[in-house]
């Protein structure tokens, strides 16, 4: 038999970085689970990506138990982490803050396809490159 859900959580979270204190614990506290179980798996679970933001949905049940799935971190994140900038520019249509080349936005694609709602490299690409559009940053992609 299906445990009973209690509720499903979306938060993101610097990978291999969770802790007790806010906005974690804050947000677990609630629904009575073991949040220190949860931050060591998810610490466990996502130390290779070292600091990358990773969204989890983290399904919660009755019985206090959980269980969780790691998304794709957000594909402005893997932009500015191509590039090593901070943000993404604050007027994109005026003022560009870089350019990414057709090789990095499928370097990009590659790791955000599972997240995509598409299974084709190409209009992913197109996808990556409308995001990085919006941050102020030129592409290689038209």
């Amino acid at each position: 038999m299906a445990k009973e859900i209690k509720q499903i959580i979306k938060i993101t979270i610097p990978a291999g970085q969770a802790s007790m204190a806010p906005p974690i614990g804050p947000t677990l506290a609630p629904y009575g689970i073991n949040t220190q179980d949860f931050c060591t798996q998810f610490n466990e679970k996502t130390k290779e990506a070292n600091g990358i933001l990773t969204p989890v949905v983290l399904t919660i049940y009755e019985d206090r138990t959980f269980s969780f799935i790691l998304k794709t971190p957000p594909t402005s994140e893997l932009i500015r982490r191509e590039l090593n900038i901070k943000k993404g520019s604050g007027q994109p249509n005026l003022k560009k803050v870089g350019k990414l080349t057709k090789e990095q936005i499928m370097k990009i694609v590659d790791i955000k396809l599972p997240d995509l709602n598409t299974s084709d490299p190409e209009q992913a690409a197109k996808i990556v490159a409308g995001t990085a559009k919006q941050m102020g940053i030129d592409t290689d992609i038209n």
